[in-house]
């Protein structure tokens, strides 16, 4: 039988970070179809108390709902607009920038309007944005090459990310005065970015991997204006294969979020380590990826079998907060809706095991 380690409550928590008090769930963000209102609505009203309801991300809008795009368009003293290969830097904004940017204050004009009409509102509102690293992975430079190959140009984009995130959080805050804010940084390409994988536009080699300290830095000064604009949680979204869970870390994060199916042995172990020193795990139990969602008991049982295997307490689940696999946006509406529903029936057997 393995030792219980101490739970987060004893570890040498992050002053000024309220320890969390129960499972909770969210989602990651994507989510079906185009119309902001319908899934405000429905996101708020599946996501209520205790759990942590989001500003959607609506890809099938087209250009400009992109989670890409969406991002760019925050950027200050830079723009971006759209070529055959993707989001290009350019010198000033064009219509793409501007569609990006008006449906991005369009949603949270909607959920201003969805949550000044409820009779009792979410403690906390959560928003997206595509970190530094896997942004420059995803823009162009002029000459077509993606700005992740040239220092300066990730340099800048970090610097520009960090100037222009605090206008949206002060909008967003504007909207549903009185939540929390919590802001997911997702990166999705930082292991091949790391690994120095990426291919360069004619496909003949690979971009040079880009340094963990670089990685780290950039990390800091984004999460760094994100708590100045009064963002209370920064948690960084990465794959399982090659996840950098020391990196992100070591830069400042609040916690990790993770699909838990592919995961190792040693990144349970590193995950437990985040766990006890205070940290969150934002943990992607609900496999979304087949035709039929998974049985509760199964996803409880994702989480609970590795946990007590690596000894932390029942009492420290509490540090978790439950989501999806993957994003929505290619499910029904209707699917969607029963995911966030499965979440909560999770987040409930998670929290009775929590309780003892």
């Amino acid at each position: 039988m393995v030792a219980e380690r101490p739970g987060p409550d004893k570890a040498a928590a992050e002053p000024g970070k309220a320890v969390p008090t129960e499972v909770t769930a969210t989602a990651l963000g994507p989510w079906p179809g185009g119309d902001p209102l319908e899934a405000a609505r429905i996101i708020r009203g599946e996501l209520g108390r205790p759990h942590l309801p989001f500003l959607a991300e609506l890809p099938a809008r087209g250009v400009g709902s992109d989670p890409l795009g969406r991002t760019a368009s925050l950027l200050e003293e830079l723009a971006v607009d759209v070529q055959p290969y993707g989001w290009r830097l350019v010198d000033r904004p064009g219509k793409d920038f501007r569609r990006a940017a008006s449906a991005l204050a369009t949603d949270v004009n909607v959920l201003a309007d969805v949550a000044g009409a409820e009779e009792t509102s979410a403690d906390g509102i959560k928003v997206q944005l595509v970190g530094p690293l896997s942004l420059a992975a995803g823009l162009h430079l002029h000459n077509g090459e993606r700005a992740l190959v040239d220092y300066g140009a990730r340099r800048d984009l970090a610097a520009s990310l960090a100037a222009g995130v605090g206008n949206h959080l002060t909008r967003v805050s504007a909207a549903v005065p009185g939540a929390r804010l919590v802001v997911q940084l997702d990166e999705p390409e930082i292991a091949a970015v790391l690994a120095g994988t990426i291919p360069t536009a004619s496909g003949y080699r690979t971009l040079r991997a880009v340094a963990p300290s670089e990685a780290r830095e950039s990390w800091r000064l984004v999460m760094d204006a994100l708590r100045a604009a009064g963002a209370s949680e920064v948690v960084v979204s990465v794959p399982a294969i090659e996840a950098p869970f020391e990196p992100v870390l070591a830069a400042g994060a609040d916690g990790i979020a993770v699909p838990l199916k592919p995961l190792t042995t040693r990144q349970w172990e590193q995950l437990a380590g985040a766990v006890e020193a205070g940290k969150r795990l934002w943990a992607g139990a609900l496999d979304v990826e087949g035709a039929q969602l998974p049985k509760v008991a199964d996803c409880v049982d994702s989480v609970w079998r590795p946990w007590r295997q690596l000894g932390l307490p029942a009492s420290s689940l509490r540090t978790i907060r439950v989501t999806p696999s993957a994003g929505l946006a290619g499910h029904t509406p209707a699917q969607a809706t029963a995911v966030l529903g499965r979440l909560t029936q999770l987040a409930d057997g998670l929290n009775q095991l929590a309780l003892g």
